[in-house]
């Protein structure tokens, strides 16, 4: 079970069996002291991202600034976001880190998604939550406490949508008659959705019906673990393996030698020990890891280039094939 499905060229080239590849979440700045980013030089830095051979840039979805939660995120919403990267790039991934699903008509996700899917050709990869943030809800006239039903309807519904003339009975957002079709659809067969956490549905759902798995930074030995007993389950319904990948803040220091010092879901740490932090990851079966620098200090340039040159050469992975329709 050595291989991933086909889905589309931003699937094939960011996550391949035994290796981990490298990303970068915007904003890609440094907004440590502040709830909101300042969003300038982005579509620099976005390109600056690119052309060394970061596999992917992942944006989050934030309807509003939360001053408890700590972190506006981008700003920008992510799918007119992304649709302007997607003319502002060639190659690079672009990707939901992610979509909280009970927080939007599932049509309004899947049109976006796939409009963002076909302005990239093939690009996109959808990273779905049933989110966090308790006070969006009442927000947004949505039951807080019924999000994880919510999410799985959502999820049910945008795969649905994805076919020709839909038919969907029995679902929180509406029914699907067959008499009508959402368009655009993806390049290809659908859009790669992978789940957050756990959205408040089992593992076994997870391994069952999502593309792949996003979870949190765990120490190796419980992240081994959890990926372990993911696949397992994965195994039982599919002939093909699913994707794991993490996120990680990271503030890098000029000295390659300087020694990790933990920090919120990640560590301070010069580039030798950020190596062997993802060589072992890569060892235990993490697929990707999207950095967060927003708590990087140094030149955010200079970082940049520094990650380039020292780590993303022992992580280069065969350019992908793109995924057959």
């Amino acid at each position: 079970m050595n291989r991933f499905e086909s889905i589309n060229p931003g699937y094939a080239s960011v996550f391949k069996p035994n290796r981990l590849s490298v990303g970068i979440v915007v904003p890609i700045e440094n907004y440590g002291h502040s709830l909101v980013p300042t969003m300038q030089h982005h579509v620099e830095r976005v390109r600056l991202v690119e052309q060394p051979g970061f596999k992917a840039l992942w944006v989050r979805d934030v309807p509003f600034n939360v001053p408890s939660f700590g972190d506006a995120g981008q700003t920008f919403d992510p799918f007119t976001y992304l649709g302007f990267l997607a003319g502002q790039t060639s190659k690079i991934t672009l990707g939901t880190a992610s979509i909280a699903l009970p927080l939007h008509h599932p049509v309004h996700v899947a049109k976006s998604a796939a409009t963002v899917d076909q302005l990239s050709s093939g690009r996109f990869i959808m990273g779905v939550a049933s989110g966090d943030r308790p006070s969006e809800y009442p927000a947004m006239n949505v039951d807080f406490a019924e999000r994880g039903k919510l999410f799985e309807d959502a999820f049910n519904y945008i795969r649905r949508a994805q076919t020709s003339f839909p038919t969907l009975n029995g679902n929180s957002y509406g029914r699907l008659t067959g008499q009508m079709d959402l368009l655009p659809k993806p390049v290809f067969h659908k859009i790669p959705m992978l789940l957050t956490g756990s959205s408040r549905q089992t593992m076994e759902w997870n391994a069952q019906h999502a593309d792949g798995w996003m979870s949190y930074p765990r120490s190796p030995m419980q992240q081994a673990y959890a990926i372990d007993q993911w696949r397992k389950l994965v195994a039982r319904h599919h002939d093909f393996d699913k994707p794991f990948m993490q996120p990680l803040y990271v503030v890098l220091e000029k000295e390659d030698g300087f020694g990790p010092q933990p920090i919120q879901l990640g560590f301070r740490t010069g580039t030798d020990y950020l190596v062997e932090y993802l060589t072992e990851m890569q060892g235990i079966g993490v697929n990707h890891v999207a950095i967060n620098l927003r708590f990087n200090t140094r030149d955010t340039e200079a970082t940049l280039s520094e990650l380039a040159e020292k780590v993303l050469p022992h992580f280069h992975a065969i350019t992908a094939q793109p995924a057959q329709s």
